[in-house]
């Protein structure tokens, strides 16, 4: 591999400290030197006067619809739209067809992966059989082929036997379980969060508390067994409180939170718009003001994304028919660039951190996610004055159906460099060879 300078940018690296003006030498794929001097013979030269340099973005819960959905995603189309917004690494939701349950889903995930994918996927196992509530996975076999979690993410384990049992396991291999809390029956029907805007469009609504009483079992499981509850694309105010108690009890929990849910409210269906029909659905503006508060004081871990693409056949059914689901990759940065870091609510070093070290930590994925001697040399380069529209055209995703279309948006991503090869730069991908 050549060697790789990168010259002139803002560096910004929060796990490390670093936010300056300076130089990044990249050899064999690996960060080997930032700041100082660097002149090396026959390296590649890139020039980011102008651009913020960080450590390329880590989402921990990306569908990838492959193996079965590949009219909505594939691993080849969904690692390019990573690359478009600045994720070096993605890790697979296995709620695919088949369901990614057995260690020969995972290596039909990680070759297709080896061929296809421009970045790094991480794949996940599911908790369990078919994802049907009922029988545990092997857990031992599948973290031996590669599985970095596990989830039922889009069918919540009900059944807190099961639940225990999977906690219980995963201990055993410390890796998390990530947890999609949603209690089926009280969710069961519901189109968006029920409240004064479900009751105004006359359309049925999903209670709060569907999340916030599977966050408190589940919260109470992981205290029981020991094992590290992750809790997935956490939506609602009622949910904080048992985090909160959770965290300051010292039970292993983590959480997310997306961007659509920390810039978002249930106005966003107001015209029955599908495209802002996800799940866990969108809260209020109280909800969304807890969620910024608890990202911001530490009760919720990271930035995810729920890159959720479908088709748009599927999206163009009536509004109770329409699947759950946003897409998000390409989106995600600047999304939260412009709508809280330029109008003051968080500080852009916040965000990156939440972005990158902060979801590397929770699935063990460090030293990615920083700049550090000697980590992978995944990196991203951003001008942050760069403005545009989101359109249909936009996307690199298979999916166009994205709850941010039609806004206009400032810090675009204009280069992705991942394992120290440049494999996006100006909307075009790349795909260099060893």
């Amino acid at each position: 591999m050549r060697s790789l300078i990168i010259r002139n940018g803002r560096v910004l690296d929060p796990s490390n400290g670093i936010d300056e003006i300076t130089t990044v030498y990249i050899e064999d794929g690996v960060i080997k030197q930032v700041g100082g001097q660097c002149a090396v013979a026959g390296a590649e030269d890139i020039d980011a006067t102008g651009l913020l340099v960080c450590p390329g973005f880590i989402d921990i819960h990306t569908h990838l619809r492959e193996p079965g959905r590949e009219d909505k995603e594939t691993i080849h189309t969904g690692t390019r739209a990573a690359a478009a917004g600045g994720f070096t690494s993605v890790c697979a939701i296995p709620n695919t067809e088949p369901v990614i349950d057995s260690q020969t889903g995972l290596k039909f995930v990680l070759a297709r992966a080896e061929s296809d994918a421009i970045v790094n996927v991480f794949p996940y196992g599911a908790v369990t059989k078919g994802q049907a509530g009922e029988e545990i996975v092997e857990f031992g076999d599948l973290v031996y082929y590669g599985a970095r979690g596990f989830t039922d993410d889009g069918h919540p384990v009900m059944n807190a036997e099961i639940m225990r049992r999977a906690l219980e396991y995963s201990a055993m291999f410390n890796v998390p379980v990530l947890d999609h809390c949603e209690d089926a029956n009280l969710a069961s029907g519901g189109v968006m969060h029920e409240g004064d805007v479900s009751n105004r469009l006359g359309l049925k609504g999903i209670p709060a508390l569907a999340e916030s009483i599977q966050v408190s079992r589940d919260a109470d499981l992981a205290a029981l067994t020991g094992g590290h509850i992750h809790i997935m694309h956490v939506s609602k105010k009622e949910s904080l409180e048992a985090i909160r108690r959770a965290k300051a009890s010292g039970v292993r929990l983590t959480a997310e939170v997306t961007p659509h849910h920390l810039t978002l409210t249930d106005e966003a269906l107001a015209d029955y718009s599908t495209y802002a029909k996800v799940n866990p659905p969108l809260g209020t503006a109280e909800d969304r003001a807890a969620l910024l508060a608890a990202l911001l004081d530490g009760t919720i871990d990271c930035i995810a994304t729920d890159h959720a693409p479908h088709t748009d056949i599927e999206k163009d059914q009536p509004i109770t028919d329409a699947p759950f689901g946003s897409i998000g990759l390409e989106t995600a940065f600047p999304v939260l660039y412009t709508k809280l870091v330029l109008t003051g609510r968080m500080s852009l070093e916040f965000l990156v951190h939440k972005m990158t070290a902060a979801p590397a930590a929770i699935v063990h994925l460090d030293p990615r996610g920083s700049l550090s001697h000697g980590a992978p040399a995944d990196m991203t380069l951003i001008d942050l004055n760069k403005e545009f529209e989101v359109t249909p055209d936009f996307f690199l995703s298979k999916s166009r159906n994205s709850c941010f279309l039609g806004e206009r948006l400032r810090g675009s991503v204009e280069t992705t460099i991942c394992g120290g090869r440049v494999v996006y730069h100006q909307r075009k991908v790349l795909r260099p060879q060893a």
